[in-house]
């Protein structure tokens, strides 16, 4: 199965960039990287500040044998804050719950005072949370939206109105401050 086809089959719908968006990304950016291996595949995009996950998968057999915490590591050995998103926590869905546990395990933390959510095409609405970790210990949370900013118009945007005719994360619209 090719590595496109593994993450369609483990991300939900409304997670998945189209394959031509991220195939682009990889070709002609700079920033965005693909690591592909037969116990894992990252897509990140790596700025001169930070660090962001867009999609983490771990092969299935080789789940809870710390391949995902040594990815996690050589990330963190660049020095740079690392940002990502994950959907919420549902009690009936077991994997929410360990990919929260997983990501805390390893130090992220969640941007608690961040609202992010967006609506598709078709009126329904999505939410994602965004958790970070900094090597210089606690991060605020301005930087943290920031990052997450410029990563939905640099990556989560990048050729989106080709794509899918509008720009599907307009920071200005997705990304808010909780009161």
């Amino acid at each position: 199965m090719d590595w496109y086809d593994r993450l369609n089959e483990y991300f939900p719908e409304y997670e998945m960039k189209k394959e031509g968006q991220i195939q682009a990304l990889i070709r002609e950016t700079d920033i965005y990287h693909k690591v592909d291996t037969d116990k894992f595949l990252l897509l990140y995009a790596e700025f001169p500040t930070f660090i962001f996950i867009d999609y983490l998968l771990i092969n299935p057999a080789t789940r809870g044998q710390g391949i995902g915490t040594k990815v996690i590591q050589t990330l963190k050995k660049r020095g740079k804050d690392i940002i990502l998103e994950v959907e919420p926590i549902d009690r009936n869905d077991e994997d929410s719950i360990k990919r929260v546990h997983f990501y805390q395990k390893n130090g992220f933390v969640k941007a608690d005072r961040i609202q992010y959510s967006w609506e598709e095409e078709n009126g329904e609405t999505y939410e994602m949370k965004i958790y970070y970790w900094s090597p210089h210990g606690d991060l605020p949370q301005e930087v943290v939206l920031g990052n997450m900013s410029k990563a939905c118009q640099e990556i989560h945007n990048f050729r989106a109105h080709q794509y899918y005719g509008r720009n599907v994360a307009n920071p200005n619209e997705v990304l808010h401050w909780k009161h």
